[in-house]
């Protein structure tokens, strides 16, 4: 497999090459690139770069999960050094010596390679070490290793390895602390392993490959001493750092085991989908033994759920379900046991397995993530059992037991439909599916209508849920065809309200090409016109019944109504109360209940789009006090909804949260499609957070995004995760909002591309800057680089551009890299140019210039001043076009950053002058906290400017003393006290 790798012309290309390669993920691509490096190495005739190759590709090989070629690669380095040993300096030899431990590893992953060949190699390194003078700890932690891997006895092993001291060529400590704990955790001792475990867990000791091997160990012993909590939080950061890495197979299998023995079987159900690439691109057996363990667990448990036929992912080639894919699994798994015991010569590797898959649930139920999936969740067609509420405890509600015989069924269907009843949809979807059977025969019954009515009637049902998802060219369709099939029944009637339906869902299709005064002129203009073709057919329908007069009516109020909300024009809206009075009116008069309601309902929406909240409210209890008294009792959630979110406007939290509570628990008694839940939901996280509550609006948005999902809402329930993502991130649950994240990009419809593009990259910014958050910086720039350059064909919105582009730059410049730092500021100016982003592009320049200035010196003096120069120039378009940043001061942020760029390069005069322009600029802190944060901050770095750079304590003491004295006598506490710690520092050195 060639890439498309650069070919080295000079030993210093293939060195550059090198480097490129090595910043490569572990995979293929970074195996192949330096396999075609050491062939380019080697047309140089030189050892040197050679060495530099061979350790490129054993590298690649160890990490990649390629065990059979690491070995190979190393007898070509130890030649080299046997031959000429003086072109390996200190650091390659310190390389050489270490990866004799890679080919142990590598030689016991292997069971095709005999004990006595392990045992022989050992004792090379042995040899190899003596002669080097170079201590033998690290032999004897293979030595232990190997005996561990056997199932020999490993007490001595173990002793003649921990009691060493350690060396320069020992395992680093994290990887130490690794094997020490599981030598506990062997002995069944979770208590004492979890304890040697700690520093790692907790990250204060760390490597390439800790935590994550660790973490994937540690979960069941967390679990099993009740330390669920820590295993959720441990799970979330430690999978990241494994899934679909070949090399991390095993630890990925471990992480789909915790899911099937924590009542997470549907996760563990995805993440096997995401490490599909796992089954195929293992290369090491012991590896793949493990993961293969992991994997069955999983389909084993999901198997005993009664979900055998469940399709997943597997190998490529075929489909499988879980039950094929078990037996499949199984017989692998079996036969690289066995393999490895044959070669032991014991049955370690047949136990352990064994012992895995015995292992009975630790928990029933544990959440991992914000986004908890049942098997159900991914089963075709499955029922959703889960209440409106979403909470998954509360039972859902049952329809009414539905008639057997299809004539009262159809009968059922039409009552409950006339009446706007929610069940309707439940004896609408029964007739769909015994209409849809092999061999149906409609009834010969007078009552009940001929065929092609009752075809009519399932159209219309499906043409309303079509609207109810906003697909109105689709309700469009469906209607007219209902119309017709009414026509031949005989029913003009229903005819004549299908083709009403039809009229007000072609409005409600956005237009293609929106005319001057934009999509909202063109869509009042379109609903004027259905309104007047409403009143029309009205008008020209005689003999409709009183059922189907008030859902015309209703249809011409609601007309009117979407135009207000269009054109936002008070004109309109006392043509929308004309139209709700003669509903409400013939509503009365034919004791219509649902229509009555209907009216108040649209009544108070129009005294709300007007801008008159109280009389708003006051229609919104009328209406209740309504309901309660006369129905529907359906009703009633849609308009504690609208009450609540009125509240909102009226800025009244409280109220708002006990209306939507109220509308959520009586929406929990009605089919989940009757109540539109996912906007309660979302109302009530608006709620909380107004109230100060924002983990519980964290729960309400989830909650929110699964009812949209089970609407077939699918771009309001993206909407409503990406808004629960970008909580979670501000409350600082970084692994919470990545898991979130995860689970919403490998969805099949973003994969399909069938979500809008515009809020995929939203979710992937929030993700990408949550693994900011997360230090991971290198997976954070990638993204961001990748968002940058799509993000560069968004000719309609430059501005999103010039934001990315702007925070790409910022990750390059951490990442120390200022050439490409540079490039994407100036595709970011390029953007603002078209679209101003003064804050974000000013908070860009002054970020590249500090990182700059910090990280070389007086060296990256000259640039990051020159991009100090550029956001200066920004601060002045800004403040000629009068803009107001919502931060701090454009002027007083500059001055400040020119202060601490010249003070990381030395020129410490030049950097108390910028920080006394930035004081007076900020100006003298008053009792309001606006601006004392910045003023201390400013009055900090300069006493450290004067006081130690300059060799000045008594001016700076003065300073400091002074701004203390004040930011005191103002009640400014937490402003105050790092600058008395200053000036304490001070007096203590004078």
């Amino acid at each position: 497999m060639p890439t498309d790798a650069p070919h080295p012309q000079s030993t210093d290309e293939l060195l550059h090459a090198l480097q490129e390669n090595h910043r490569r993920p572990y995979g293929r691509t970074r195996t192949v690139t330096a396999e075609e490096l050491v062939d380019a190495a080697e047309r140089f005739d030189e050892p040197v770069p050679l060495i530099h190759a061979l350790l490129e590709l054993q590298e690649a090989y160890t990490y990649g999960s390629d065990p059979r070629k690491s070995p190979v690669v190393f007898a070509r380095l130890l030649t080299l050094f046997d031959e000429q040993p003086d072109a390996f300096d200190e650091r390659l030899r310190h390389q050489l010596f270490w990866r004799f431990k890679w080919v142990a590893n590598a030689l016991i992953a292997l069971p095709e390679i005999p004990l006595t060949s392990l045992r022989q190699w050992l004792g090379e390194m042995r040899d190899r070490y003596e002669k080097a003078g170079l201590g033998l700890q690290p032999y004897y932690g293979q030595a232990y290793q190997l005996a561990a891997h056997v199932g020999e006895d490993t007490t001595l092993a173990y002793e003649l390895w921990a009691a060493r001291r350690r060396t320069p060529l020992s395992d680093c400590e994290a990887c130490e602390i690794r094997e020490r704990a599981l030598h506990r955790a062997d002995a069944g001792d979770d208590e004492r392993a979890l304890e040697i475990w700690a520093p790692v867990l907790a990250g204060k000791e760390s490597c390439q490959e800790e935590p994550a091997r660790s973490v994937s160990y540690a979960l069941l012993p967390l679990v099993r001493t009740g330390r669920a909590d820590r295993a959720r939080e441990l799970h979330l950061a430690g999978y990241r750092a494994c899934r679909r890495n070949p090399g991390m197979a095993g630890e990925v299998g471990r992480h789909l085991e915790f899911c099937a023995l924590t009542g997470n079987e549907g996760r563990g159900v995805e993440l096997l989908a995401e490490n599909r690439n796992l089954f195929d691109e293992v290369e090491s057996p012991l590896d793949l033994l493990h993961f293969l363990t992991g994997v069955e667990v999983l389909l084993s448990r999901v198997e005993s759920l009664g979900h055998g036929e469940l399709p997943v992912a597997g190998y490529a080639g075929r489909a499988w379900t879980v039950a094929s894919l078990r037996a499949e699994v199984r017989e692998r798994g079996e036969g690289l046991a066995t393999r490895f015991d044959t070669r032991n010569g014991t049955t370690l590797h047949s136990d352990h397995r064994r012992e895995r898959l015995d292992r009975a649930p630790l928990l029933d139920a544990l959440e991992l993530t914000l986004r908890s999936r049942g098997l159900d969740d991914l089963v075709e067609g499955a029922s959703r059992t889960d209440a409106a509420t979403g909470s998954g405890t509360a039972a859902a509600p049952t329809v009414e037991a539905l008639p057997e015989a299809v004539p009262e069924l159809i009968l059922r269907a039409r009552e409950l439909d006339e009446l706007g009843h929610p069940d309707a949809r439940a004896c609408w979807g029964r007739l769909r599916t015994l209409v849809a059977a092999p061999g149906y025969t409609h009834p010969d019954d007078p009552a009940v209508g001929p065929y092609v009515r009752l075809c009519a009637d399932l159209l219309s049902d499906e043409a309303n849920r079509a609207a109810e998802r906003d697909e109105f060219a689709v309700a469009v369709d469906l209607q007219e065809e209902a119309a017709g099939l009414y026509d031949d029944a005989g029913a003009p009637g229903d005819a004549a309200l299908a083709r009403a339906c039809a009229l007000l869902a072609a409005a409600e299709i956005p237009a293609e090409t929106p005319s001057e005064g934009g999509e909202g002129k063109a869509m009042a203009d379109a609903l004027t016109e259905a309104h007047a073709g409403l009143v029309r057919l009205h008008e020209e329908t005689p003999g409709l019944a009183p059922y189907i007069e008030g859902r015309l009516l209703r249809l011409r109020a609601s007309a009117l109504g979407l135009r207000l909300q269009a054109s936002g024009d008070q004109e309109h809206v006392a043509p929308v109360l004309a139209e709700v009075e003669l509903l409400e009116t013939f509503a009365l008069r034919h004791s219509i209940d649902g229509q009555v309601s209907g009216a108040m309902l649209l009544r108070a929406g129009t005294y709300a789009l007007s801008g008159d909240l109280p009389a708003a409210v006051t229609e919104a209890d009328a209406l209740r006090e309504r309901l309660t008294e006369h129905g529907p009792a359906w009703h009633l959630p849609r308009v504690l909804g609208l009450r609540g979110r009125l509240q909102l406007g009226l800025r009244d939290a409280s109220a708002a949260y006990a209306d939507l509570a109220e509308g959520l628990r009586l929406a929990a008694a009605w089919p989940a499609d009757a109540v539109d839940t996912g906007r309660l939901h979302g109302d009530l996280a608006e709620a909380c957070m107004h109230l100060g509550r924002p983990d519980e609006a964290l729960t309400q948005l989830t909650r929110a995004a699964e009812a949209e999902l089970r609407a077939e809402k699918r771009t309001d329930a993206f909407c409503a995760y990406s808004n629960a993502a970008q909580l979670c991130l501000d409350l600082g649950r970084i692994e919470d909002c990545i898991a979130l994240l995860d689970s919403l990009l490998t969805e099949p419809d973003v994969a399909a591309g069938k979500v809008d593009d515009r809020l995929v990259a939203q979710l992937r910014l929030v993700r990408a800057r949550a693994l900011h958050a997360g230090d991971d910086l290198k997976a954070a720039t990638a993204e961001f680089v990748t968002l940058a350059a799509e993000s560069a064909d968004w000719e309609d919105d430059p501005g999103s551009h010039a934001m990315i582009a702007a925070e790409t730059a910022m990750l390059l410049a951490e990442s120390g890299e200022f050439e490409r730092a540079g490039e994407a500021v100036g595709r970011a100016l390029a953007a603002h140019a078209l679209a101003p982003r003064h804050e974000q592009l000013s908070n860009c320049l002054r970020e590249l210039a500090r990182l700059q200035a910090q990280q070389e010196g007086p060296d990256g003096l000259d640039a990051a001043l020159a991009h100090l120069a550029t956001a200066g120039r920004i601060a002045d378009e800004a403040r000629a076009a009068g803009f107001e940043p919502v931060g701090r001061s454009l002027d007083s942020a500059l001055a400040y950053e020119h202060g601490r760029v010249n003070a990381y390069a030395g020129q410490y005069d030049d950097a108390l002058a910028a920080l006394e322009k930035a004081l007076a600029l900020v100006g003298e802190p008053g009792p309001e906290t606006g601006g004392a944060g910045e003023w201390a901050e400013c009055v900090r770095l300069a006493g450290i400017v004067e006081g130690v750079y300059l060799e000045r304590p008594a001016a700076a003491l003065t300073r400091l003393d002074a701004a203390v004295d004040r930011l005191a006598a103002l009640g400014h506490t937490d402003e105050r006290e790092p600058l008395a710690s200053l000036a304490a520092q001070l007096r203590d050195e004078a």
